[in-house]
């Protein structure tokens, strides 16, 4: 074992190979820092240029983007508040909420230092786990993995926020987001209205875009400055080391939670992120914290999703069923070198194995090592105006969205969905469990219906669904019985919050409008729904019949607590409106001349900037962004009236 360990090592080492690896890396971490766009565009770009090089190198070059990636996502999350990739939702909540206090490089040292070790965990689990592996996933049945992302999605629901009607009503909004579409046991085609678009359902990209991206740009944009009105200090670097430091038996937790969401196909980062995320509350005593900047969600959810990206390709390489996105390119380009995974490819091909094991530990190092470099400089970018920064994050955040089908409907829905977020923040409602609900709706139908097909409802009695159950159902039985014990306390405390922090007028507006708007959506969707085969209502039944009880309860305290607003300084409204102008301009002009408008008003009318640095730098950003749809060999929108882009 030992030769191949070193013969592959100095495989690597060749210096061809180490540039190739560097050179992937240089695309992930880029890739990485770009709103949408992530590891699936930086392994997509890089594919049809592996092909000029030999097998080492090309895979090297694809294992140095996919690992560095959930390292430099960190950057765009922490300072802009926009997830540079799903996964990293609980970074941008916590993260952008340090660096609005002034502490953004304390949570990117966390953030750099967790994901390396991350990702060094799940290097270690792909040399010693892959010949264990395969029969513990084989295990697995498809009621056990129902479970497993039922109990993914209960942990989101409860974890950010007080009110746990409205993280399930979330939750439930997710799934019903993730169900549009196709029906994957019988052929139908749900929620579609009659629109082409919807007929392939939502993009992830679009739906974390939106809800997150989207409606953090407006925030900032309306209230105008930097992300933080205070310097950042470098000193705070030390408190990073030192945080993490403190909360390093988490971060491991954390990776073994990763290392098993990698395991199961189609779980993926999203849902084993939020499930440390969720480890991460519970472990701790002081939870009032979280959502406000606090530093051990940063380490548990960095920690998880570099590790899950890598755990991935276990079942990449044992079953030649990729966890993700990412790993179903690799695994592709497995193929075109001859290489044909399999449990027999440990031992025909040890040397291959243990390149990858290399090419993931040094990347996870080097590419958190040059993070840790730039990011002084980077943490200084939250002084900057955010109009300024807001002006090519927009932009790349429409870059990265049309990529999903290059039609208008991208573009719509982004926005769209965008509105959506905006008024869940400002309801009160989490919009983690919505991404986490989208992203688990799928995977769930498939183990569901399987489920019930196999073995009838007798599943729901098997010992291993029994014992994944229990993490819900222990800790619940947990919190009545304190709650019990504790009843007069909780009220005088609810009461005295209710005193200190009232909600405003607008909120209470925003409140009733998007609980009536939702429950709406799911009583016409319930109707719609009777039309469907049996088979295609199982997974919509599950997300509409409790969503619309809990959307109707919340419906019924927003009008009760409603009072009509007096007057308003919300200026939010109009920058969502200037957003959805924009996209009807691109639909009806085009995209050239509709930017430059938006450039102008963004960079001069927000952000304050003096006439000819204002027009260089627009002109920077504009040609940017054109060379975006150039490297991702795409057309820019096109005018249905002018035909012109």
């Amino acid at each position: 074992m030992l030769e191949h360990v070193f013969a592959a090592l100095d495989a690597l080492t060749d210096p061809i190979r180490l540039l190739a690896l560097f050179g992937g890396m240089l695309v992930g971490m880029v890739f990485g820092m770009l709103p949408g766009l992530g590891g699936v565009a930086a392994v997509s770009i890089l594919l049809p240029f592996i092909y000029y090089l030999d097998d080492f190198s090309g895979l090297a070059m694809l294992l140095g983007a996919v690992s560095v990636v959930y390292t430099s996502d960190t950057i765009t999350s922490v300072l802009l508040g926009a997830p540079g990739s799903p996964a990293s939702a609980p970074t941008a909540i916590e993260g952008h909420a340090l660096a609005k206090q002034g502490e953004a490089a304390r949570a990117l040292g966390v953030g750099f230092l967790s994901s390396m070790v991350g990702g060094l965990m799940g290097a270690l689990i792909l040399l010693v786990a892959i010949p264990v592996a395969g029969p513990i996933v084989l295990m697995l049945g498809t009621p056990e993995l129902f479970m497993f992302a039922f109990v993914g999605l209960f942990f989101a629901s409860s974890m950010i926020g007080k009110d746990l009607a409205k993280g399930i009503a979330a939750a439930c909004l997710g799934l019903f987001l993730g169900v549009v579409g196709p029906a994957s046991a019988a052929a139908d085609f749900r929620f579609t209205f009659g629109q082409v678009y919807l007929l392939d359902g939502f993009s992830l990209t679009i739906v974390a875009l939106g809800l997150f991206g989207v409606a953090e740009a407006i925030s900032m944009l309306a209230a105008g400055g930097g992300i933080s009105h205070t310097p950042i200090k470098v000193s705070n670097w030390g408190a990073g080391f030192s945080d993490f430091w403190k909360n390093r038996w988490l971060v491991l937790r954390a990776s073994i939670i990763g290392v098993f969401g990698g395991f199961v196909p189609a779980v993926g980062a999203s849902a084993s992120t939020w499930v440390a995320y969720g480890h991460a509350i519970r472990s701790t005593r002081d939870k009032s914290k979280f959502g406000k900047g606090e530093i051990r969600g940063i380490a548990a959810s960095e920690g998880a999703n570099n590790a899950t990206v890598i755990a991935d390709l276990v079942p990449t390489l044992l079953f030649s069923v990729p966890g993700g996105p990412a790993a179903a390119i690799f695994l592709g380009a497995l193929f075109s070198f001859g290489y044909y995974p399999g449990p027999r490819m440990i031992s025909q091909n040890p040397d291959l194995m243990f390149l990858i094991v290399w090419s993931v530990a040094l990347s996870s190092v080097v590419g958190a090592g040059i993070c840790f470099a730039i990011a002084p400089t980077l943490a200084k970018l939250t002084r900057i105006p955010f109009g300024i920064i807001a002006a090519p994050l927009i932009l790349i955040m429409v870059v990265g969205a049309y990529q999903a089908t290059s039609t208008m409907g991208d573009i719509f829905m982004l926005f769209g969905l965008g509105a959506l977020g905006w008024m869940m923040k400002h309801a009160e409602w989490p919009r983690a469990p919505a991404l986490v609900g989208f992203v688990l709706a799928s995977p769930m139908e498939q183990y569901f219906w399987l489920s019930n097909q196999i073995h009838g409802w007798s599943w729901l009695l098997r010992p291993g669904v029994l014992i994944i159950a229990s993490f819900i159902a222990i800790p619940a039985l947990l919190n009545i019985y304190r709650w019990l014990r504790n009843r007069g306390k909780a009220q005088v405390d609810a009461a005295a919050q209710v005193l200190n922090l009232p909600a405003s007028e607008d909120h209470k507006t925003i409140s009733l409008i998007l609980a009536g708007l939702v429950s709406i959506a799911f009583a016409y969707a319930i109707w719609e729904m009777t039309g469907f085969n049996a088979s295609s209502r199982l997974m919509p039944s599950l997300a509409l019949y409790p969503g619309l009880l809990l959307a109707l309860w919340l419906l019924y305290r927003a009008i009760r607590d409603y009072a009509p607003a007096t007057s308003s300084q919300f200026k939010e409204p109009l920058i969502l409106i200037v957003l959805v102008v924009y996209a009807i301009a691109l639909w009806a002009i085009g995209f050239t001349i509709p930017t430059i408008g938006l450039l102008l008003w963004m960079l001069f009318a927000r952000a304050s900037m003096r006439l000819v640095p204002g027009l260089i730098y627009g002109a920077v950003v504009f040609g940017i962004v054109w060379l975006l749809f150039n490297v991702l060999r795409g057309d820019a929108p096109v005018g249905v009236l002018t035909g012109l882009s």
